[in-house]
């Protein structure tokens, strides 16, 4: 039971299918065997008791295919019928809970997104969202069989992506006033899935809209991954669709992550719209549609992108990260009468209240290829949607690795401990909910930094932004000389960074 704990990652399941010289796997045939039983149980205790429904699909992961098949096995023995749904994606195994003809009581994907081949994860949800922390705790320690039927279920192979994709092309042609069939006619559009699973959408999604997508790469599916990480917060991802638009000429360049969850673009110039400035770009949209609406972000973003956001009317609401975490942030606040369109992390994910909250790449395409035409009609570029957008002219990241055991509690005593430094120039920012942030002035530039806790990992993350030359490195020898008190705390990668400065 222990080990199956060990397997939860928030509000996902996540380990080592695949033993390697340095690890050894976990998240094994037996383990889904208990998960399985754990979702049953899990569902029976939410109130549903009646013949239940599953739906079962998995990214291109090496391991997906037999821990698909397995988690299919268990669930039938125990009276679940299950829509095999083969290949597929995040966001719609969540839509197989909504869509008609599937009408599933749970959707389970089989991913691990952007993490290296040997690993493999679960990912759950009901008619009502994701689940939780809570219900990832419950499953994992509500394994037994004692309350489960022992009538035989009943498998059914279907074609989710199909359904999925008609429903985005479907939207993306009502958002057109025209009411045409082939909005996208005479734009060239290149696809980069990193050999996940987001190859359909060049022919399911964009052919039947008129798009033009030859030069698109990377499409079929290879859990390896041998052309680059499939990460659109990746640097060497990101330059192979940006080389691909320039080569080719294309007027968009889209990637997705491994499940289809996460998303960026590349524009007909070549610009990369990722992180703060497709935060940007999502806004703009929704603050169009919906003046004066809240936006709930992650910690790590821009002070521009809070000065962009208010320039518009709207509101930036930043948060703890985590995709759940700024989700249910936004949940929170609409609940609480304060009208929110949007949640987005800086490394992609983002959920519009429109799309159920859901944590869709797919999705955020598609609001971008609906405006596509207009801007084409008006003679205006993606890029003058955040023309008055700025950029910081620095900025660094430092990942510090904690050696102690207890490593949540050191990275919090050093943080704590940091919110007491007194510096000239360094005055904390109260508007945060993670970490530490200090607003950098005279005689340190204008800037911020921030240090937190890494979500998954015993790392501190330090990031670090300025609007003027040179103030980067004298922070970071500040920070040094804080950390001097704290052996636990490798400075390795700082102290290389700064010599080679």
């Amino acid at each position: 039971m222990e080990k199956l704990a060990e397997l939860q990652n928030e509000s996902d399941i996540r380990g080592i299918a695949i033993a390697t010289k340095e690890y050894q796997a976990n998240l094994t045939v037996e383990a889904v065997r208990k998960i399985a039983r754990g979702i049953i149980n899990w569902l029976c205790q939410s109130g549903i008791k009646e013949k239940i429904t599953m739906g079962v699909g998995r990214d291109s992961r090496l391991s997906g295919q037999k821990l698909q098949e397995t988690m299919i096995e268990e669930l039938t023995v125990y009276g679940v019928d299950v829509y095999d749904f083969g290949l597929a994606t995040t966001p719609a195994l969540f839509m197989s809970t909504q869509f008609s003809q599937f009408s599933c009581d749970v959707g389970i994907m089989l991913t691990a997104s952007h993490l290296p081949y040997y690993y493999n994860g679960i990912k759950i949800f009901s008619q009502k969202g994701g689940a939780e922390k809570e219900d990832i705790s419950y499953i994992l320690s509500h394994v037994d069989t004692s309350a489960l039927s022992k009538e035989k279920g009943e498998v059914t192979e279907a074609d989710l992506l199909t359904v999925y994709a008609e429903d985005l092309v479907g939207k993306i042609r009502n958002a057109r006033q025209k009411n045409e069939d082939h909005p996208l006619e005479g734009f060239k559009i290149i696809v980069d899935a990193g050999n996940g699973a987001g190859g359909f959408f060049t022919e399911k999604v964009l052919q039947p809209l008129g798009a033009d997508t030859a030069g698109s790469q990377f499409l079929t599916p290879d859990g390896n991954f041998p052309n680059h990480i499939p990460n659109p917060d990746n640097k060497e991802a990101m330059q192979s669709i940006q080389q691909a638009v320039l080569a080719k000429g294309a007027d968009l360049g889209v990637i997705f992550d491994t499940d289809v969850d996460r998303s960026a673009v590349v524009t007909k110039s070549g610009d990369v719209l990722n992180r703060n400035r497709l935060i940007a770009v999502l806004s703009q949209i929704v603050l169009t549609e919906h003046p004066d609406t809240s936006i709930v972000t992650n910690s790590p973003t821009s002070d521009h992108l809070k000065t962009f956001i208010e320039s518009l009317g709207g509101h930036q609401v930043r948060y703890i990260s985590g995709y759940r975490n700024v989700i249910n942030k936004a949940l929170e606040l609409n609940q609480n009468g304060v009208d929110t369109q949007l949640a987005i992390e800086t490394s992609g994910h983002a959920a519009f209240k429109e799309n159920y909250f859901l944590d869709d790449g797919a999705y955020v395409i598609a609001k971008i290829l609906m405006l596509l035409p207009n801007l084409q009609e008006k003679g205006k570029s993606l890029e003058s949607l955040i023309a008055d957008l700025k950029q910081p002219l620095e900025t660094q990241e430092v990942r510090f690795k904690l050696e102690a055991d207890k490593y949540r509690t050191l990275g919090q005593q050093v943080i704590q401990q940091l919110a007491n430094i007194d510096i000239a120039g360094w005055e904390i920012d109260p508007e945060n909910e993670e970490g530490i942030r200090f607003r950098l002035r005279p005689p340190y530039g204008h800037g911020w930094f921030l240090l937190r806790m890494s979500l998954h990992e015993p790392l501190l993350v330090l990031q670090v932004e300025n609007d003027e030359a040179g103030y980067i490195i004298p922070v970071l020898r500040r920070i040094q000389e804080f950390l001097a008190s704290y052996p636990d705390v490798n400075q390795e990668r700082l102290t290389t960074l700064l010599q080679n400065k």
